[in-house]
């Protein structure tokens, strides 16, 4: 695994990829936030982050994707998959490796993000003005947020040779997870209890629930168990493709 990590992220830092993801995250994020008149701290009256964590997710939903989307089918275009899978590699050393590589991207676009922390606390009246717990909640579930359209991303990579097919079909499985099944719930078509039980279903609900300041473990398991389900399907492709 540590070989598939060490030369994926080689590749990413060695080119243009993971520099222009974190640039591409940082930049839009602080436009947001200090610049576009509309949602900026300065106008806002408050020295929050609420518009930082509303609209990270968003952008990683697209970010993401666009990072995860070469891992896989660019082996498949270029006919090297076969040669990986003949090492002495098990399948999930493969998928772990190239799932972790691109966590790394997705931890470094976000450590900048920490300027935005204490610029905010700089800001306020005083350093006990700013919920700092709820802030650092939301930092834990921005993270499991970009670990689960990480993992979303390489799926979506494993399942075809090019690039763009797996970048949109990531893009729509990241935006089903996190968005789809509030809109459904909404729609009201059920009972209280079924409408409550879908919301669960989605990325929003637990991410929202982590952005209060209370890590709950249920919150945390199910961003576990939808990432290891993606990883295993990941998997699942991958042995498909080997014994085929």
């Amino acid at each position: 695994m540590l070989s598939v990590l060490g030369k994926e992220l080689n590749s990413f830092f060695s080119s243009l990829i993971g520099y222009i993801a974190i640039i591409v995250f940082l930049v839009a994020t602080a436009l947001y936030l200090w610049i576009f008149p509309d949602t900026n701290v300065f106008n806002g009256g408050y020295a929050t982050l609420d518009t930082f964590f509303s609209i990270a997710p968003s952008i990683l939903m697209f970010l993401v994707p666009a990072i995860t989307m070469r891992l896989l089918s660019e082996e498949q275009k270029a006919r090297t998959i076969e040669f990986l899978l003949t090492k002495p590699l098990r399948d999930i050393d493969i998928v772990l490796g190239k799932y972790f590589a691109s966590l790394v991207v997705v931890l470094f676009a976000l450590l900048p993000t920490l300027i935005y922390f204490y610029s905010i606390i700089a800001l306020g009246a005083n350093a006990d003005s700013v919920d700092k717990g709820a802030i650092w909640g939301s930092y834990i579930g921005l993270f499991f947020l970009g670990a689960s359209f990480a993992a979303i991303g390489l799926f979506s990579s494993s399942v075809t040779s090019n690039q763009v097919v797996a970048f949109v079909l990531g893009v729509f499985l990241c935006f089903i997870f996190y968005l789809s099944f509030d809109l459904f719930s909404n729609l009201q078509l059920f009972y209280a209890k079924v409408d409550y039980i879908i919301q669960q279903l989605g990325i929003n609900r637990h991410y929202q629930s982590i952005s209060r300041g209370v890590v709950d473990s249920r919150d945390v398991i199910y961003f576990l168990s939808l990432i290891t389900a993606f990883l295993l399907l990941t998997k699942f492709v991958i042995g498909r493709r080997k014994w085929q």
